[in-house]
């Protein structure tokens, strides 16, 4: 069947070419179909427990989706009256905010106060026309007091106040409606930044958070991708020294890309923070594969044989280890089906596609190429690469016993480096600090103490329970238990309403700041309290409908994904002791972050020991040797390990974009010892000793596997450039591990192979040790 193929595209290489680019484009039709999405959800699949508990706690109570806009003067005074307008010329107007169902802020705040028998409740600033100097001043008084806005939406010096707006998405198509919720405040803050250049917008909160998401994305797509392009380009014109060869390369590379995207189009995929890296991979790994085989026919070509004969003999020697390199960086992709996150799932399946459809596209139309282009031979010889190749052979067969016990030291050290790394994913730290969300969290974070939530969801066990004294004691106590972590920087629970109502209930009399001692009490301080309450400012965001249970909000310095679940556990642990009749959930989209990085990291651990059988599995069967496939192992496992132990002094913090790259890397760093052994053992099976055999697999394939090795790591370095972090990261320790790959196939395993696979030189061995090196 190969020969049949092999032998039409040689004879009818234009016929060749047209129904291979027939098949393409048929399979490209289907990128019609994709879209994108950038939304926090695409991290969760259904199922999650955390995506679940937070879904049901979005229906218990009213949607958390917000945009925060924080405004800092120039001034250092937010309580200034000029800025006092603007705070309530924003906040009138953010109402108008697309799917907006509440907007908050120091402005609008419901103050309560008593006027004689009476309960006022009314905004801190009605008009504009009260506004004065002694209005601002009383503003002030009031603001810095109140536990609800200190803290929250104004800092404790005063010098950063925020608007915090929660919009409601129909979700019909998220990504629309994030953008335009996104947009549409922009405007309004770009139009009070040019009218008030004293003043400085800050933008946080889920919607800037998930337009971050799909800006960084499409940043990504916009760059990065046509940056790599040109950077392939140019290394193969350079290394195969045949712009041709290179071209020839270029139109695999773009089959392949536009084939992967259609078929997930015709899959019903979207396009994600993750998968929009699927073209740079794609195309990283592609060249690989075309590569060695127009390595392996310019260097027959250097021999003496024809073209035709040439590309026949090199697909020949090559269709065994291409297909194996191709099929197990497949499988290291595939095993990210393990994967806690739906994204990283489609990112390892798409890849995977890619991979083995750039095998079928170098094996059915590569050959045609080659016969239609006239390449060039690449080097002459002798050339300075296959010189380097010979040297380096020759150094590494004098060193080797020196070799063998320096690496093993080094491995041992890297893993212990290894396994200090720690898992902890910071969701605001996912961006470069050069984004404008990045820029905004972080100041966000300095002025009000951070914008990380936690929302603790309290059920008294009967309808109108938050009126029970009890329970109301519960909460307060808890609330009181939670400001004393440091890790708090605010609270907002019911008890502060009972207190101040009990108050103002009482005269206004500051001793009465207490809770109220009779559930017929609390009920009707809670009743007159909300039907005092303008509409869109009600008590839902903290009120479930049958006044059953409450919602405890938690604002939190930038913490780490370990201080997160730990502050948790905590607040699980001191609830479960006090007030076990209570029960009560947790969710937020930062303690869900935090979960699904352990979760992750878990699942894929699991998941390396099958993805390392399969794999081992393969290379036997390809080397078609027990001993061969068995020591292939030990190079295959070793980057990994020195890689991540590299990363420990880097960073040592392991995110959810490092919790794939073990099995993922392991898939394509099997491709140099693959092609080194492939070349082993033709020299083993045609006779020659241990030391002959290496020096032919140097000979003949070590300019191909530096080759790749260069393409390779410059593909995924460029990933380093995106301001997406788990792009960045993924991509430099993935680099990390390939180069550290080409220097153990280079060093370790010829240096292994002399000292476990040695043997008497033969004598077919003896005859051809003069000869001329040949493939």
């Amino acid at each position: 069947m190969k020969e049949f193929w092999l032998t039409g595209a040689l004879r009818h290489p234009y016929w060749t070419l047209a129904w291979v680019l027939a098949l393409a484009f048929a399979m490209a039709f289907g990128a019609k179909n994709l879209y994108f999405r950038g939304d926090f959800r695409i991290f969760f699949s259904p199922e999650n427990p955390q995506m679940q508990t937070f879904d049901k706690m979005q229906a218990r109570f009213n949607k958390s989706d917000n945009m925060l806009v924080a405004i800092t003067p120039a001034s250092g005074d937010v309580f200034d009256p000029k800025v006092l307008a603007v705070v309530k010329e924003l906040t009138d107007a953010a109402w108008q905010t697309p799917h907006s169902l509440r907007v908050d802020s120091i402005t609008n705040f419901q103050h309560t106060a008593a006027v004689d028998d009476d309960l006022q409740v009314e905004d801190l600033l009605l008009e504009l026309s009260q506004l004065d100097a002694a209005k601002a001043a009383n503003i002030k008084a009031i603001a810095l007091a109140e536990p609800a806005l200190v803290g929250r939406l104004v800092s404790h010096d005063g010098s950063m106040t925020a608007i915090n707006i929660t919009v409601q998405l129909p979700e019909k198509d998220q990504n629309q409606e994030v953008s335009d919720v996104y947009n549409s405040v922009r405007a309004l803050t770009d139009r009070l930044a040019a009218a008030h250049p004293d003043l400085t917008f800050y933008h946080g909160g889920v919607i800037a958070l998930n337009n971050a998401f799909s800006t960084e994305a499409k940043n990504d797509v916009e760059s990065l991708v046509p940056l790599m392009f040109v950077v392939i380009v140019l290394m193969l014109g350079y290394m195969l020294r045949s712009a041709l060869a290179a071209t020839a390369v270029v139109i695999i590379i773009v089959l392949t890309i536009i084939a992967t995207l259609g078929l997930a189009g015709w899959a019903g995929l979207f396009l994600s923070t993750a998968t929009v890296n699927v073209p740079t991979i794609v195309m990283t790994l592609a060249v690989a594969d075309s590569v060695h085989l127009i390595a392996s026919t310019q260097f027959l070509l250097r021999e003496g044989l024809t073209k035709p004969e040439a590309i026949k003999k090199a697909v020949r020697i090559n269709t065994m280890p291409v297909l194996i390199t191709s099929v197990t960086t497949a499988v290291g992709f595939l095993t990210l089906n393990f994967s806690e996150v739906p994204i990283l799932r489609d990112l390892g399946n798409m890849t995977a596609v890619g991979v083995m459809l750039a095998w079928m596209f170098t094996m059915l139309l590569l050959p045609a190429l080659l016969m239609v282009f006239p390449i060039s031979h690449g080097y002459a010889e002798p050339t300075d690469k296959a010189t380097q190749m010979d040297r380096l052979a020759d150094w590494v067969i004098r060193h080797h016993k020196a070799i063998l016990p320096l690496t093993a030291v080094i491995t041992l050290a890297s893993g212990w480096l290894m396994l200090q790394n720690k898992v902890n994913d910071e969701a605001v730290k996912y961006f470069a600090p050069a984004t404008e969300y990045r820029q905004s969290v972080d100041v966000l974070e300095q002025k009000l103490g951070g914008v990380s939530l936690i929302d603790f969801a309290i059920d008294s066990g009967q309808p109108s329970g938050v009126n029970d004294p009890v329970f109301i004691k519960a909460i307060a106590e808890f609330a009181l238990y939670l400001q004393t972590l440091p890790e708090v920087t605010h609270v907002s629970t019911i008890s502060d309403v009972f207190k101040r109502l009990n108050k103002n209930m009482n005269g206004d009399d500051p001793a009465f700041y207490r809770l109220p001692e009779q559930q017929d009490e609390a009920a009707q301080y809670l009743l007159m309290f909300e039907m005092s309450l303008p509409f869109g400012l009600d008590l839902n965001n903290q009120l479930d409908l049958d006044k059953q249970a409450t919602k405890v909000s938690v604002a939190l310095k930038n913490l780490g994904s370990t201080q997160m679940l730990a502050l948790e556990q905590k607040a699980r642990s001191w609830m479960a002791e006090h007030y076990p009749q209570y029960a009560m959930e947790a969710s937020s989209t930062a303690l869900m972050f935090a979960h699904i990085g352990e979760r992750n990291m878990t699942s894929m651990i699991q998941s390396l020991p099958l993805a390392m059988f399969i794999i081992s599995a393969l290379l036997v069967l390809s080397l078609k040797s027990w001993r061969l496939g068995l020591i292939s192992l030990i190079p295959n496992l070793v980057p990994a390990v020195i890689g991540f132990g590299l990363w420990k002094l880097w960073s040592g913090e392991i995110n959810l974009g490092l919790s794939v790259v073990a099995s993922m890397s392991l898939g394509i760093i099997v491709d140099d010892t693959v092609h080194f052994l492939a070349k082993y053992k033709i020299a083993r099976d045609e006779g020659r000793d241990t030391e002959q055999a290496i020096r032919y697999a140097f000979h003949s394939v070590g300019h191909a596997l530096l080759i790749t090795t260069v393409v390779l790591v410059f593909g995924f370095s460029v990933l380093i450039l995106s301001n997406f972090r788990l792009n960045s990261d993924m991509g430099l320790l993935t680099g990390m591990i390939i180069v550290v790959a080409l220097i153990i196939d280079l060093l370790f395993l010829p240096a292994f192979l002399l000292q476990f696979d040695r043997s008497k030189k033969t004598a077919a061995a003896s005859t051809t040790s003069g000869e001329k090196h040949h493939v």
